[in-house]
């Protein structure tokens, strides 16, 4: 123990321990007892790469179900003309589908017209009617996109078709048809129409299943079609949804908001709600259990460690050693074994994260917050259960610690 004298006075007083010191000691006393510390260690390590793991594998979970959900268009509402309070049909508006666009959260916007008094034939020689309930509408190019659809055969419609008499059947409508290849002529509203795509179902919109859809430009140059969308499809930000909802109708029609219909939010927005709400209650619940463990395992550790000890403690506050600079070593020793337990259980946790979602099939997600908090929680833990064991070693008399009692 190095010692000085205090100016103007003869007597010594213990030297002060600089924060580097302190970490010396600690990591002598770690050193002397490796097997312990490994076990202590490790024990620690589990704990915490309990609470990562589980918030990993939380995470990941929740953002599988986030994929499947957004498959499902939990962010996707439907916009359609409604009636007045006498009971009048509206119309929405030309421009309805570009000022939705406006709307900041807003991700997508597409719409659809119905073309009333067209019908698709095979060809000119179907009697006038058999159309097998296939309908005929306008569509935008970004439709596909905001109902999650996809081609199966042939292509979309593309700026350039847009303004041609080409259409793209529905899945349904393709069957009842029976039309699958593209570059067949169909009859359509009285001219030739070439078919240039055929798409897969679309389970957000069925409706578009027994549709002929044709190019906005096209279906106004050829059949007659008025401009008016007959449905806009809209999606937006996930943790907007309900924000954008209340402002779509005064958006979409500003004279008569009263007379537009508005989609609720799906189900399956609802359910991710709840799910999130459940798995992070679930890990914070087995987070703290998991931190506890490792607390207790600390504190255990730091106890045993005074008791072995105390002829070390009694030599040390013999030479001059102040309570303070005891309380200081052993605290050190605690935060130095729970940092080790910390990092090596923020590793492990992460890792078992990645095999599991990897077998699972499943995207690997660890927040960040998580690996910080698995660090920093356990360092407080343990300067916490390392608290007792400290000041109680600080307490120790030279002569009784030496003594062994």
């Amino acid at each position: 123990m190095r010692a000085g004298t205090t100016p103007g006075a003869g007597t010594l007083r213990p030297a002060r321990l600089r924060p580097a010191d302190f970490v010396r000691l600690g990591g002598t006393g770690l050193r002397t007892r490796p097997l312990r510390v490994f076990l202590s260690a490790l024990g620690i390590a589990i704990g915490v790469a309990a609470m990562v793991a589980v918030v990993g594998i939380s995470s990941s979970s929740r953002a599988e179900v986030d994929r499947r959900l957004d498959a499902l268009g939990t962010n996707m509402l439907r916009v359609a003309p409604g009636r007045t309070p006498d009971g009048t049909a509206t119309r929405l508006p030309r421009e309805a589908a570009p000022m939705i666009r406006r709307i900041g959260p807003v991700r997508e916007v597409a719409a659809t017209g119905e073309i009333k008094g067209a019908a698709v034939y095979r060809n000119e020689h179907i009697p006038v009617g058999r159309t097998g309930s296939v309908e005929v509408a306008a569509a935008g190019a970004r439709l596909l996109p905001a109902v999650g659809g996809e081609v199966r055969t042939g292509r979309w419609l593309t700026e350039t078709t847009q303004e041609y008499p080409a259409v793209v059947l529905g899945a349904q409508a393709a069957r009842r048809l029976d039309v699958r290849e593209p570059g067949t002529r169909l009859w359509l509203g009285g001219k030739w129409f070439s078919l240039v795509g055929v798409l897969k179902p679309v389970p957000l919109a069925p409706e578009i299943d027994g549709s002929a859809l044709v190019g906005w430009q096209a279906a106004r140059r050829y059949l007659g079609f008025d401009g008016h969308p007959s449905t806009v499809y809209v999606r937006a930000r996930d943790d907007r949804v309900s924000q954008v909802r209340s402002v779509l109708a005064a958006t979409a029609n500003p004279e008569k908001p009263n007379a537009v219909l508005v989609s609720r939010p799906s189900d399956a927005l609802a359910a991710r709600e709840a799910t999130e709400s459940t798995l992070t209650g679930l890990l914070l619940g087995l987070g703290s259990v998991a931190l506890l463990v490792g607390g207790v395992g600390v504190g255990n550790t730091m106890v045993i460690s005074v008791l072995e000890r105390r002829p070390e403690i009694g030599l040390r506050r013999a030479l001059g050693a102040t309570s303070g600079q005891i309380r200081g070593q052993f605290v050190s020793e605690s935060l130095l074994l729970s940092a080790l337990g910390g990092l090596g259980g923020t590793v492990l946790g992460t890792a078992i994260t990645a095999v599991f979602a990897s077998v699972r099939g499943w995207p690997t997600e660890v927040p960040v917050w998580a690996t910080a908090a698995g660090v920093a929680v356990t360092l407080l833990i343990g300067a916490l259960a390392g608290l007792y064991p400290a000041v109680r070693a600080g307490r120790l008399a030279p002569t009784e610690a030496l003594a062994g009692q």
